[in-house]
């Protein structure tokens, strides 16, 4: 935590948040994340929607190839992340979701 941080600290992400409210409130509601470790970021997180996140990106204009995929939880778990600037703050947009695995077909030898 940022010693002596006080919640004033916190307004670029906080006003960051409050435009994306007045300015996308018709969609999708992630998971939002402000911290005082990183008192200039606002992060926006789907768990099991990707196309929640997919609408988010399209909406703040992230380019499908500025999206970073890559899995966790011993690929079980599929991670897409993308960033942009928005209102100053650093917008860290994020989805999980599981990865089907699929069943041997006849059963295990």
């Amino acid at each position: 935590m940022s010693e002596g941080l006080t919640l004033d600290g916190l307004v670029v992400a906080l006003r960051s948040l409050r435009l994306l409210a007045v300015d996308f409130g018709h969609l999708p509601a992630p998971c939002v994340d402000v911290s005082t470790y990183f008192p200039d970021r606002l992060a926006l997180s789907f768990h099991d929607d990707l196309a929640g996140f997919e609408t988010w990106r399209e909406a703040l204009g992230i380019a499908p190839d500025a999206v970073s995929h890559r899995t966790q939880s011993d690929g079980r778990t599929r991670v897409l992340k993308a960033t942009a600037d928005y209102a100053g703050a650093a917008l860290e947009l994020t989805a999980f979701a599981d990865i089907a695995v699929p069943v041997p077909v006849g059963g295990a030898a």
